[in-house]
């Protein structure tokens, strides 16, 4: 009964003080509200959408239980999860945060996974998409295309780690059914598509509105997500929170190494991955290791602001939120590790520095190069995605509220 009177005042107080930041800061919020709202209008919406339409029609045609059936033997073994989870993680993967999260909700809702085997799952399959490691944060901020080989081998290299690690979470749910069908067998597979598709006996039409509204509804929720969190992150620093809660992070930095200056953009990090990332990248008096550093504990901690879509998505499952927090302080010290581990070998032996170039492109990236136009052209028509996408959702929501 403490905790919770406590836990009421704190919750409390803590929008009483935003609401009066607001009143006192309102250019600031004005400006923060509009970058947020910029990031989700130009590259998370039109990004996303795509995927989560895609899936939604794939787990509805039986294609995703069919993948499931096929990557049984390899899921299972190492992550203990059905080998569904292959396509949340391939899926996730491509597509970033917090798409993992989506998809792992979308098959617990279906029944494929159970409790633990989502907790598993969704510790590592929300993570950063490669564009925006490479386009966003290596090549965007810090004008250093070679810098997202190891944002990228640390990050994902990390996920898999935290895989293997979570493997252990909860009671082992499998059955002798399970172990019987873990075995490659196509014929079951095809009969699996099969009964999914007849048990979802939607038409296609019905099919692609659900899948279109559903999605947009999330990406909806996640444009809130991401614009709150912006503003917070403003006010932090402008109430200079950000500030005193760097003093005591500096202490950290200096055991294990790092200079003190990183403490500000690592304190914004873990509110917001695309600041954070910004800031550290500003930082002169660190070395381009120690920046790569904190930034890939950023992106694999990935901000209190995906952390909270992530709870709004698990929220209507019972899906636990706790294991998957563990898994981002795993994934995070993991990361940084990593990209420490790797810098000699890897960066420094390749490119012949450990400092800023662009003598030696990376050819996916490079000026004129097919994923660098598909980065550019996302940014010039995203706003024009979104807006249709918004209008199409509109029309699908009259056309059902009228048919009620």
């Amino acid at each position: 009964m403490f905790r919770a009177k406590i836990k009421t005042i704190f919750l409390s107080s803590s929008v009483i003080i935003l609401a009066v930041s607001l009143i006192s800061y309102p250019k600031e919020s004005f400006e923060a509200s509009i970058r947020g709202l910029t990031m989700w209008w130009e590259i998370v919406f039109p990004s996303l959408l795509p995927f989560f339409i895609v899936s939604e029609m794939l787990i509805g045609f039986g294609v995703v239980k069919f993948i499931g059936v096929i990557l049984e033997p390899l899921m299972r073994p190492l992550f203990k999860v059905p080998g569904v989870g292959g396509f949340v993680w391939a899926m996730g993967m491509a597509s970033g945060y917090p798409a993992g999260a989506k998809f792992t909700a979308r098959l617990r809702q279906e029944g494929q996974l159970t409790q633990i085997e989502a907790e598993r799952l969704v510790s590592f399959t929300n993570s950063s998409n490669p564009l925006f490691i490479f386009g966003a944060v290596a090549v965007g901020f810090f004008y250093n295309p070679q810098l997202g080989v190891i944002l990228a081998l640390a990050h994902y290299l990390g996920n898999i780690c935290v895989g293997l690690i979570m493997r252990f979470h909860g009671k082992d749910t499998s059955s002798k059914k399970d172990e019987e069908r873990n075995s490659f067998n196509i014929r079951h597979a095809f009969s699996a598509l099969h009964q999914t598709r007849l048990k979802d006996n939607r038409p296609i039409g019905k099919l692609l509105g659900d899948a279109v509204n559903s999605s947009i509804q999330t990406l909806l929720m996640i444009g809130g997500f991401i614009i709150i969190f912006s503003v917070i992150n403003k006010l932090l620093i402008h109430l200079h929170i950000t500030a005193a809660l760097a003093n005591g992070v500096d202490y950290l930095l200096t055991f294990i190494g790092l200079p003190s200056m990183l403490s500000i953009p690592f304190i914004s990090g873990l509110f917001e991955i695309t600041l954070g990332s910004q800031l550290t990248s500003g930082v002169q008096q660190a070395t381009l290791m120690q920046q790569a550093i904190i930034t890939s504990f950023i992106l694999a901690f990935s901000g209190f602001s995906v952390q909270a879509q992530v709870a709004s998505i698990l929220a209507e499952t019972d899906i636990r939120f706790k294991p998957f927090f563990i898994a981002r302080l795993i994934h995070g010290t993991l990361a940084g590790f990593i990209a420490f581990l790797l810098w000699e070998p890897v960066y420094v032996r390749l490119y012949g520095t450990d400092q800023p170039t662009n003598s030696i492109p990376v050819g996916l990236f490079e000026e004129g190069s097919w994923l660098h136009s598909y980065y550019s052209g996302l940014i010039e028509m995203g706003p024009l995605i979104t807006i249709f996408s918004l209008i199409l959702y509109v029309v699908l929501l009259y056309t059902r509220l009228n048919k009620i």
